[in-house]
């Protein structure tokens, strides 16, 4: 790979990385360590390891094919197409709620704003000003400079409290290995739901993949593709390793908590950095912690509106030229649409107890459920008779179907448990 054709193809990677560096490592993880020590580990290794076929596989479509994996389910069938549709439809409200729901609260808690709907609508209103502007690929560029920082001091601080040992007594693989209560099985399927993000966003990486090839006017080649994607999922994978540890060590058996609402809980975060890195990190790690999840919630909303876009395309509109004057009111449509319901569903639990933990455990549950079958979806279309030569190696298709048997046997299990008794 030559190196400015291997820069020329960095980007969609980088940002699902973004994207998945948000709720699923700074509150789930976090929690799984509080919780259960290094009790559910485990689940966090198996689902990114089960899971990346899926997210690889929108990377290797749109190399392979110039389209979008989106495309690809039109080619299945209209019955795939309109099941991918109405997926996109029911969780798109509660994952922007929830990416929504935590990134005002690190707003609140970096520029001390009391208010959390004054926060939210602000939060709302820029995210969807820049979208709808198009000036997404300047703070694209700023976000990937600010994600390195984090990344570095993340690092740093799972060091140092390795370093500093566990704050509690008790063993930290002594917690449950599988939760016994309905709340913590709950947890634990929200807590693979997103680990390291929801697999319906799959169709994004695709979508971005495509975007970065128009934007640079540069088609690489499928070995650089997927170096950019293994390289933003494998840093997605080791930092939620890195949450985990620091919510065991800092949090396990202990009388410290993160608190329940947002601003108390962002705070709750970075005190995390700042036991192990000291007090005067506090406004840069408070600052970097925001501006992740800032990445995190605009590239959420962007990617719902370029999903919404072209699905709307390949369902509603058969004349190219109809669509083609359409498109940009598609866009901004959806972005509207998410953030109106968004705000709408944030204010509906945030004077609840059910507070940000369980909005976060509702959307990744739900996002957990509907998974099997766009794991599926994903599995068929990157078969030889859809890409050729360019059909994945035997261990990452064996890794696939047990990814779908695992998703599967789980879903089913949390349903019986819930509803069947």
């Amino acid at each position: 790979m030559k190196k400015n054709n291997l820069l020329k193809a960095l980007g969609p990677g980088i940002l699902f990385a973004s994207t998945a560096i948000g709720v699923s490592h700074l509150v789930q993880s976090t929690q799984a360590g509080e919780k259960f020590g290094f009790g559910l580990l485990w689940a966090v290794i198996i689902a990114n390891l089960l899971k990346y076929p899926f997210f690889e596989y929108g990377s290797r479509y749109a190399n392979a094919t110039g389209t979008s994996i989106i495309d690809g389910y039109k080619a299945l069938g209209k019955s795939a197409l309109w099941i991918y549709f109405l997926i996109t439809v029911i969780s798109m409200f509660m994952v922007a709620s929830a990416v929504g729901f935590v990134t005002s609260g690190f707003m609140q808690n970096l520029f001390g704003i009391e208010s959390h709907e004054a926060t939210t609508l602000l939060l709302f209103v820029i995210c969807g000003g820049i979208l709808i502007s198009g000036k997404f690929s300047v703070l694209d560029k700023l976000i990937k400079i600010i994600g390195i920082a984090l990344l570095i001091s993340t690092l740093i601080a799972f060091v140092m409290t390795l370093i500093n040992g566990p704050l509690g007594s008790k063993p930290l693989f002594e917690g449950n290995i599988f939760p016994e209560s309905d709340d913590g099985i709950f947890f634990l399927l929200g807590l693979m739901g997103w680990m390291p993000t929801a697999l319906d966003l799959s169709t994004w990486n695709s979508l971005w993949t495509i975007e970065r090839i128009k934007q640079t006017g540069y088609k690489p080649t499928m070995k650089e593709t997927l170096f950019d994607f293994n390289l933003g999922y494998l840093v997605s994978a080791i930092l939620s390793i890195c949450f985990v540890t620091m919510g065991a060590y800092l949090l396990y058996d202990t009388n410290e908590t993160i608190p329940n609402d947002p601003a108390g809980f962002a705070n709750g975060i970075v005190n995390l950095y700042t036991q192990t890195m000291g007090s005067w990190t506090y406004i840069l790690i408070a600052a970097a912690s925001f501006s992740i999840m800032f990445g995190t919630c605009i590239a959420v909303f962007d990617g719902y509106g370029r999903a919404m876009q072209r699905t709307s395309e390949l369902i509603f509109f058969k004349k190219k030229a109809t669509y083609t004057k359409a498109k940009n009111k598609m866009y901004t449509a959806t972005i509207l649409l998410v953030i109106i319901g968004s705000f709408c569903i944030i204010q509906l639990v945030k004077t609840t107890d059910f507070g940000i933990k369980g909005l976060v455990n509702i959307a990744t549950t739900l996002s957990f459920i509907i998974a099997p079958i766009i794991a599926v979806f994903n599995v068929i279309l990157v078969r030889k008779n859809h890409i050729g030569e360019h059909a994945p190696p035997t261990w990452i298709k064996i890794t696939s179907y047990l990814g779908i048997v695992f998703l599967t046997a789980f879903s089913i299990y949390f349903l019986f448990n819930k509803f069947g008794g």
